[in-house]
């Protein structure tokens, strides 16, 4: 069969997943056609996923999270606004998805937690079936763990998520932990790239951190400098950032680099990052501990942070204090690694889930309830 995948383009983890579960196809026997990449000016597309997806890639204009003056909190309502200004913009992103969809005629389009990707699904009707995946899918899940709301921040989560999935025959929520499937959902493990599983874990004398907000990289400054003997090396995706910086002895700052944070994971002490999905599954998987901060104002973080706990992955903080997870490591904590076991069972639910694809009208799905 052929895809066409829609991926959202914030962090690293939904272009992870992409990665992996392209070559999931390729064993599988199936083709990866086409890459939609949804960009946007805060972000450039990281060199690695260029060159590890198999596929052509064309990058369209999409909505984001616009943050405050520090690059660091996400504001609501000024994501809304800034969103609903490009709306002429974003519908020619429509337009340029329709034309590479109807020039490729892929079998399922899988979406990458685009909020295009169900937008096109609903207004322009492909022929192909329409499958999502993610994590935030899992919100689906009766016994899923949503953290307390501040305003209508829950409501947005679960209003954003629904639109994504807009008319989807499969909603592919991925999960730490084994969990059993619903009428609305299958939940699936991690997607976990093979570079991950080659690699033999160490014990460094150095935390590991992944910004995906630039502007968390002043309070990483601020505890380096009060704690010179923790070594630290950070990664982000900063546009105009240098390869390599180093502000003090103890701290480095380092583009995105796919291998070279993936060597830095399996030999540090410790991962400290906001909470992501997939640097918390690659965590688990090679046996580090974490620590998550979640976002301030991206409330999908914060139910992150809550199932990081529960996971036995690690621990939640407010602030990028290292001797929080430090402390932590010295009680002979121990990381939860059964994520192993789940992670293998790829395969045979790609094969289960392959046959059962239905068509699903997409105004069920605007009309239900976001409370």
């Amino acid at each position: 069969m052929k895809f066409l995948f829609i991926v959202q383009g914030e962090g690293r983890g939904h272009m992870t997943q992409a990665i992996a579960f392209s070559k999931l196809l390729e064993k599988q026997g199936h083709e990866l056609i086409d890459v939609i990449v949804g960009k946007s000016k805060r972000r450039a597309i990281p060199e690695f996923f260029s060159r590890e997806i198999a596929a052509p890639i064309h990058l369209v204009e999409s909505p984001n999270f616009f943050c405050d003056k520090n690059e660091k909190k996400i504001l609501i309502g000024k994501t809304i606004r800034k969103n609903l200004a490009k709306s002429a913009t974003f519908w020619r992103s429509l337009q340029q998805i329709d034309k590479i969809v109807a020039a490729e005629e892929p079998d399922i389009i899988l979406n990458f937690y685009d909020l295009l990707g169900g937008l096109y699904n609903a207004l322009f009707r492909p022929k192909a079936t329409y499958w999502v995946i993610g994590h935030q899918y899992l919100s689906y899940h009766p016994t899923f763990q949503f953290a307390p709301s501040k305003g209508l921040n829950k409501f947005f989560f679960k209003f954003n998520t629904r639109l994504t999935a807009i008319g989807a025959t499969e909603k592919l929520a991925l999960s730490f932990y084994k969990l059993g499937s619903t009428q609305e959902i299958t939940v699936v493990p991690p997607l976990l790239r093979d570079d991950v599983k080659r690699l033999t874990p160490s014990q460094g004398n150095f935390f590991l951190t992944y910004l995906v907000n630039s502007g968390y990289g002043s309070e990483v400054i601020s505890f380096a400098k009060a704690n010179p003997t923790l070594e630290i090396r950070a990664y982000w995706d900063k546009k105009d950032a240098a390869e390599t910086e180093n502000p003090l002895p103890n701290l480095s700052f380092h583009r995105v680099h796919d291998k070279n944070f993936l060597r830095d994971m399996a030999a540090c002490k410790g991962l400290v990052s906001t909470a992501g999905f997939e640097s918390i599954c690659e965590a688990m998987y090679l046996g580090k501990p974490v620590m998550v901060i979640p976002i301030t104002g991206q409330y999908e973080q914060a139910c992150n942070a809550l199932d990081t706990v529960y996971s036995g992955a690690g621990i939640a903080s407010d602030d990028f204090d290292f001797s929080k997870l430090e402390k932590v490591i010295q009680t002979q904590f121990t990381a939860e690694n059964s994520i192993k076991n789940w992670e293998s069972n790829w395969p045979q639910t790609f094969q289960q889930i392959l046959p059962e694809t239905k068509m699903t009208e997409p105004e069920v799905y605007l009309t239900q309830s976001f409370s």
